[in-house]
């Protein structure tokens, strides 16, 4: 009883502090926002119609890369990334260049240059590249001006004012008919992502209409800002624009675009300058733009096999669900096979009844988040930020468990003293817990993605369930190999790999929930420019992300060496003797020691293993 009620205790510390650490990290998280976007933006040029010729175009480029070229000499790292992603966003980009270079002369000739500007914004962040950074710029400078004189001298071509005031038309012609059908979203329903982008494009114009005539008007701020909510979760979120850039093109570019989204809200909740929301509203629209063009490209005959396979529905259909699924699998096959290891197989229906609820769950609440918010919106992000966080509280108070028995003497002593107390109706309850909050925590999400798939498949509807059934399918093998293999692994390397198996989703789970309440607002986030994304490993290049994986993998490592500490000292206590003959490797020796004796436990328990805990469960019953 007295070893029960101290194990209890110790644990009850182990959850307490926790708590603590997750109280600390958010406190960490929250404080490190409040110093976020204390700058604004400066102004660039970047309209269309200010550009009488292409020519002038060139040399507004030009100006852009020579002032960058500049800021890069005189060690400023920042200001010569912003003039280089002006002079392509709010020039090549804003001012439609890059569009009339693709119909007139190629796709060939902008991704020339595209790839110049990209180069150039790589080696902004590299050390002594002066030289390298001035060849690139002459020849992009050189190479648009070659361009503009070509465009200039085509009669049949607009000038850029008069191209711009067209397509200005264009819009307004189209936006009554935009405006009346957005709450009726439904998906592409056979547009192109050029044109969703087209679209989304409407939305922030009006947006930016609206906040230059609010004149500080708290109230049609608050409309302006809620236009660019349903810019982001309307439609780059919903109708999967989001997911097929993560996938065709790259994480990072999801973050860059998230990025400028929040970016844009900030500004005009911050009172900025309608020229500084200007800037910031234009670069979005400009990477949409671009975006926009490479998944277009994606679905064409001569686009490689893995582009067409992603932005494929067959594609979206399976890496959606293989991506949210795979989390929650390895956390659900975990816990399962602990169980059976541990002798209790009539306990894991709890855990598949946690399972399927976490299902049911998430059906219900991308139903509700359906009819209050219209499909999702800053309260889902919310939502599965504080999900994930609690999810990760649980992992790190599984994980600590499971490592403090790692040896088979902790193992044998657990069962003397505690053999039916593990799986307890409040431990049971955890365990069964943990599981409904691993599905739970994507499932939503998820059945919100296939909806827009299902919106954007024009009929397609047996490859969607083909890539479901697919990626379902990868995930059962996944599962039966992690739920057959471990049963004949044995009792250290099960537990030491289970728990650092969930030791690393503690980790991936703080930075995707922290990550989460960013995208909801709830954090404010400190982004870092140039930082890789890896959305399988919850690494976003925010300050607030990095932090808090930084304290739960110290809290995890701390977790861990306080276990080691505390099992070489149980050991040494009943080997004293072995202890005194060889201090210099007392951890490892008393370890296999103590291991070697209990190994003739588990020999004579393996015989009646079975009976012997049924026996003990019928004695709690009594």
């Amino acid at each position: 009883m007295r070893a029960s009620i101290t194990s209890r205790q110790r644990y009850s510390g182990v959850f307490a502090l926790v708590i603590l650490c997750i109280s600390v990290m958010l406190c960490a998280c929250s404080s490190v926002s409040s110093f976020a976007f204390a700058e604004g933006s400066e102004g660039s040029e970047g309209s269309g119609g200010s550009y009488a010729t292409w020519t002038s175009v060139s040399q507004a480029i030009d100006n852009e890369l020579s002032k960058g070229k500049s800021e890069y000499k005189d060690g400023n790292i920042s200001g010569a990334s912003t003039r280089f992603q002006a002079a392509y966003n709010s020039v090549y980009v804003g001012s439609n260049f890059i569009t009339v270079v693709r119909d007139t002369i190629g796709q060939d000739k902008v991704q020339s240059q595209s790839n110049q500007f990209q180069q150039l914004q790589t080696l902004v962040y590299q050390q002594n590249q002066g030289s390298k950074i001035d060849l690139i710029v002459n020849a992009l400078n050189a190479n648009i001006l070659d361009t503009a004189k070509k465009l200039d001298a085509n009669p049949k071509l607009d000038k850029p004012n008069v191209y711009a005031k067209k397509l200005s038309e264009q819009i307004k012609a189209e936006r009554k008919k935009l405006d009346a059908a957005k709450k009726k979203n439904l998906g592409r329903n056979g547009r192109t992502w050029s044109q969703v982008a087209s679209e989304m494009n409407v939305i922030l114009d009006k947006s930016l209409k609206i906040y230059d005539h609010a004149k500080g008007n708290k109230t049609d701020v608050a409309k302006a800002v809620d236009l660019i909510n349903d810019a982001y979760y309307q439609y780059y979120e919903k109708l999967g624009f989001e997911k097929n850039v993560m996938n065709a093109i790259s994480g990072s570019r999801v973050s860059t675009v998230e990025y400028q989204f929040k970016e844009c809200r900030q500004s005009m909740n911050g009172s900025a300058s309608v020229n500084q929301v200007k800037k910031v509203v234009g670069d979005l629209k400009a990477m949409l733009v671009e975006d926009s063009a490479k998944l277009d490209g994606g679905t064409s005959s001569n686009a490689n096999s893995l582009m067409q396979f992603i932005t494929s529905p067959f594609g979206q259909a399976f890496v959606i669900l293989l991506r949210e699924g795979l989390e929650a699998l390895l956390v659900v096959a975990a816990i399962i096979a602990y169980l059976i290891k541990s002798g209790y197989k009539n306990m894991v229906k709890y855990i598949y009844l946690g399972l399927i609820a976490g299902i049911v769950a998430s059906l219900v609440v991308a139903g509700l988040f359906g009819l209050l918010f219209n499909g999702s919106g800053p309260q889902q992000e919310i939502t599965e930020g504080v999900v994930a966080l609690f999810a990760m509280l649980m992992l790190l108070y599984t994980s600590n468990w499971m490592i403090s028995r790692s040896s088979v003497q902790a193992w044998n002593s657990y069962i003397r003293e505690q053999t039916t107390s593990a799986v307890s109706s409040g431990s049971l309850i955890s365990l069964a817990l943990l599981s409904f909050l691993a599905v739970f925590r994507e499932g939503a999400e998820t059945v919100i993605f296939y909806q827009a798939i299902f919106a954007v498949s024009n009929g397609a509807d047996s490859t969607i369930w083909g890539g479901f059934v697919s990626a379902a399918l990868v995930l059962v093998v996944i599962f039966l190999l992690i739920r057959f293999a471990s049963v004949r692994i044995p009792i250290r390397p099960f537990f030491t790999g289970t728990s650092a198996l969930m030791s690393v989703l503690v980790v991936i789970f703080a930075g995707g929930g922290v990550h989460a309440l960013i995208e909801g607002d709830a954090l404010a986030g400190m982004y870092i420019q140039g930082l890789p994304t890896n959305d399988w490993l919850g690494f976003y290049p925010y300050v607030e992300t990095i932090v808090a994986q930084v304290i739960a993998a110290i809290v995890v490592i701390a977790l861990l060496c306080a276990s080691i500490v505390r099992s070489r000292k149980q050991c040494m206590e009943k080997n004293p003797k072995q202890a005194s003959e060889d201090d210099s490797s007392r951890g490892s020796s008393c370890s296999s020691s103590c291991d070697e004796k209990s190994l003739h436990v588990v020999s004579s328990q393996n015989a009646t293993g079975s009976l012997s805990a049924n026996h003990t469960h019928s004695e709690n019953k009594s």
